[in-house]
């Protein structure tokens, strides 16, 4: 009706909820008159936001939160057009902490329940003790006897710059295949499709059953796109386990008599998953029918066609799983389950059964090299994801060394050539045959070693491009088809200072390998500078020997033996370790990746030894619990799972190979209960040791075993990894001092990586890498922080519990406890309301302050009329004759 009113054009300030506003411009009805706008009561989206501010008309638009036991608000956001709305800082006379489940203030960036407290704080429910008790609690920041908190049961985190972010109700955050899934998250993205005027998203089912289904609403004038064309544009803003596996199209969500969602409501309205006669197409082939009776029993649907969509008829990841696996059952071919998003339809898929198959091969011994030689299982892991992102740097492996003294180029050179002879990994490329990746061996490889003069630049900029040129070569991708799978470079800064940097693909090499080729080169060189012979044995056995040897012992017992073990150490581990991210999960996550030093001083780590070895354990073990705590902490969760690579080399005759040997170790470390860190380190020792006790299982013929949910979106079974070198870089080339040179690649393979190394005093250091897409520099800074106190905290204490490690600075915890929460941001601290009102009477007497149809007061008018009420009062209240009456009034 406001579009009806007589005084309609004379309205400045809207004051209403966001669905309401939502039904207003759906109908043209705010006028123009309208300069500014309050929202509360609703989450506020950005897309209504948006709406807002395209009237052009509006000043101010302000997102006011808060619950009616805090007095109905208690932050407020001036919100602009781009992004999504926040909540906001706190109002005056008013405080907020965002606190974990023991009431303990959390880090920026992580999310928390936001506690309420201050002047507008209510008593609690009447009659009702027993629901006040449970949710207004003694404030424990508070020296005020009797002072309490309003739990508000909403799930908020601080930004960096200082303002509150709504993430969604702890209520409406649910589990779904093991995956923590936030609602609202899905909803907000469904809003930002411009055809979509509305959305709700429930998770509905039981258990494993358990299916995430969308409800939206068509903008008018538009139809609702598809189901299909909707889970298209989800996938590239969402990962796959949030993407809905149904949707419904309403004429408009059910709302409960206040206004908000009626989800009882919306669950009672089952959407059809039916697949529709309309297009459907007959298997014409034997194996098109067999995979479509798997889809169809994989998919519980009566039939299945030759060109319907695996996704489209309501498929998942862990649905996709199962199917891979019974595809391997029918057909003894292995359906990686990336090809299934590449060929989702029966037909596709048919036809790239055929090209999928495994090879068999005898046990560890020199072999033929006239037959085919396989892949081990590590190199076809590499190879699968180079074919599905070709052209990808994310594998290149650097080494990099700073030479000071008179180099002979001419000796490095053929020391280099030495080396790719030696081993056979170094002339190895890799080929497709009948759908089957080969290792192919060349007889003779001569790798160049490109030379860059940067003698010319002013000294100032030689070490800037220097660093250019390796970030340059570590990001030129590598052709597997083609030799060699390696490039060496040597820099020169001065006559006697000198860069060499040697890039290989990873699915030649590892970090053992690494050494191994830095000692040989130094050997090499030592012996052609000084004219003498190359000394050392032969090797008599080389990487191609190890991988047939490795895909015959798979077969073996003894793998049910390692799969045993394994499957028992991570029988119901979480999927995803959700720390606190600064974007969005995308539904596929690049490598793009940055790095943050990290170092342990010498005298830290002596300290760290002394606790490992009074405790039983290692250093390694040391950092570990501690690395695991500090991502615990983070993420919420008491359950955490940590990637850890080990050399993978158990026996003698692979440790002077070069070839990838390493394997990854999924380590589950227990924080549950709040345990001491001396606890929680025998913890971590008796899970760590018997794991290295059972580290022959390569790590992808364990996903391969466990079938986990897969997701483009981050990588299988953990996304954090801690990597300790223990063993230095040899101390020098003859009469050239020979250092490590550490420098960014610009890639990160998970989420978060923690890699250390030894420094020459005796110290520690490293990096912290992550992944940009989810991360930004001052996240990981604070991380990085945290880890340092926490370390040097429990190398004093062991003793203390994990809640009583110092997570937060000094510093940081006056931020979050009184800066940002107590301080006063948009209202004056002091005054009164009538002390206010006379103020605003001096600046404008003669603006008009309240109006109705019959006449408008002024601000001198009002402060008049106030006045003469107050002297009546007091007159009546003293008993004394009134001066005035009401009528005059």
């Amino acid at each position: 009706a406001l579009s009806e009113l007589p005084a309609r054009d004379e309205v400045t300030l809207v004051d209403t909820v966001p669905s309401a506003l939502a039904e207003l411009l759906r109908q043209g009805a705010v006028p123009p008159s309208v300069k500014t706008v309050n929202l509360g009561g609703e989450p506020l989206r950005g897309v209504l936001a948006r709406q807002v501010h395209a009237l052009g008309t509006v000043e101010r638009l302000l997102n006011l939160y808060g619950p009616s036991e805090d007095t109905t608000f208690s932050t407020v956001a001036e919100v602009g057009a781009e992004g999504e709305p926040t909540i906001g800082r706190i109002l005056t006379n008013s405080w907020g902490y965002v606190l974990d489940q023991r009431l303990r203030p959390v880090p920026v960036g992580v999310p928390g329940e936001l506690y309420l407290g201050g002047a507008g704080l209510s008593r609690g429910y009447l009659g009702r003790p027993d629901l006040t008790a449970e949710r207004y609690v003694p404030d424990p920041f508070s020296s005020v006897p009797g002072q309490r908190l309003y739990r508000t049961g909403d799930l908020i985190r601080w930004r960096p710059d200082r303002e509150l972010e709504y993430l969604g109700r702890l209520d409406h955050q649910v589990k779904v295949r093991g995956f923590r899934v936030e609602l609202g998250e899905i909803e907000t993205a469904l809003l930002t499709h411009p055809a979509l005027q509305d959305a709700a998203v429930l998770a509905l089912g039981d258990g494993g059953d358990r299916r995430l289904v969308a409800y939206v609403v068509a903008r008018e004038g538009q139809a609702a796109p598809d189901f299909a064309a909707l889970r298209d544009y989800l996938q590239e803003k969402l990962p796959e386990y949030m993407v809905p596996s149904a949707a419904m199209v309403l004429e408009a969500l059910p709302l409960t008599p206040n206004g908000k969602v009626d989800r009882q409501a919306l669950a009672r309205i089952e959407p059809d998953r039916a697949v529709e006669d309309d297009g459907y197409v007959a298997p014409r082939t034997a194996i098109e029918a067999r995979l479509a009776e798997i889809w169809a029993d994989v998919l519980q649907l009566e039939r299945v066609g030759a060109q319907d969509d695996f996704f489209d008829l309501g498929g998942h990841s862990l649905l996709a799983t199962q199917l891979a696996a019974r595809v391997r059952q029918s057909f003894g071919v292995v359906l990686p389950l990336r090809r299934l998003f590449e060929v989702p339809t029966v037909e596709a898929l048919a036809a790239e059964l055929e090209g999928l198959g495994v090879a068999a091969a005898p046990r560890l011994r020199p072999v033929d090299r006239t037959g085919e030689l396989p892949l081990s299982f590590a190199q076809e892991r590499l190879w699968f994801l180079d074919q599905m992102a070709p052209g990808s740097a994310a594998y290149n492996m650097p080494v990099a060394v700073r030479l000071s003294g008179p180099l002979r180029v001419a000796a490095l050179a053929a020391g280099l050539e030495r080396i790719v002879a030696r081993h056979e990994a170094l002339r190895t490329r890799f080929e497709s045959r009948g759908g089957r990746p080969l290792q192919v061996i060349e007889e003779e490889v001569r790798p160049a070693l490109a030379r860059v003069d940067l003698q010319g630049l002013p000294p100032d900029l030689r070490e800037q491009e220097a660093l250019a040129v390796c970030r340059r070569e570590v990001a030129r991708p590598f052709d597997l088809s083609r030799t060699p799978l390696l490039r060496p470079c040597l820099l020169c800064l001065e006559p006697e200072e000198w860069i060499c940097l040697v890039v290989m693909h990873h699915i030649v090499s590892d970090g053992w390998s690494l050494g191994v080729f830095v000692r040989e080169l130094a050997a090499a060189y030592a012996a052609l500078s000084e004219g003498s012979e190359l000394e050392g044995p032969e090797l008599t056995l080389q990487y191609a020997d190890f991988a047939v040897w490795q895909r015959e012992w798979l077969r073996d017992a003894a793998l049910q033996a390692e799969l045993a073990y394994w499957r028992e150490q991570l029988a119901g581990a979480p999927p995803l370790l959700e720390l606190p991210l600064d974007r969005p999960r995308p539904a596929v996550q690049s490598v793009r990746g940055a790095r943050q030093r990290f170092e342990i001083p010498a005298g830290l780590w002596q300290e760290l030894e002394r606790l490992a070895r009074k405790s039983g354990a290692t250093p390694y073990m040391v950092l570990l619990a501690a690395f695991a705590a500090l991502l615990g902490r983070n993420a919420g969760q008491e359950d955490v799972v940590v990637g850890s690579p080990v050399a993978g080399r158990t026996r003698p005759e692979t440790e002077g190979m070069i070839g990838l040997f390493v394997n990854t170790l999924a380590l589950r470390v227990d924080l549950s209960g709040d345990p001491a860190f001396a606890s929680l380190l025998e913890r971590v020792r008796e899970r760590t040791l018997p794991a290295f006790d059972h580290q022959d299982l390569p790590f992808e013929k364990l996903v391969e075993e466990l079938a986990p949910e897969r997701s483009l979106s981050h990588s299988p079974v953990f996304q954090a990894m801690l990597a300790v070198q223990t063993a230095p870089l040899p101390p020098a080339f003859p009469g050239v001092r020979l250092r490590r040179l550490d420098f960014d690649p610009g890639t990160s393979k998970f989420d978060l990586s923690l890699d250390l190394a030894p420094e020459e005093d005796g110290g520690f250091c490293g990096w912290f890498e992550y992944n940009c897409d989810l991360f930004d520099a001052a996240t990981v800074e604070r991380l990085a922080g945290q880890l340092a106190r926490v370390l040097q905290a429990v190398a004093g204490q062991p003793g203390l519990k994990l809640s009583e490690l110092p997570w937060l600075s000094p510093a940081e915890r006056r931020q979050l406890l009184a800066d940002w929460s107590r301080t006063p941001g948009h209202y004056p601290a002091v005054g009164t309301v009538h002390g206010l009102f006379a103020e605003q009477v001096l600046k404008t007497p003669d603006k008009a302050a309240v109006a109705d149809c019959r006449e408008t007061l002024t601000f001198r008018d009002l402060d008049e009329r106030s006045s003469r009420l107050a002297r009546l009062i007091k007159e009546m209240v003293s008993d004394r004759e009134p001066s005035v009456s009401p009528e005059q009034i």
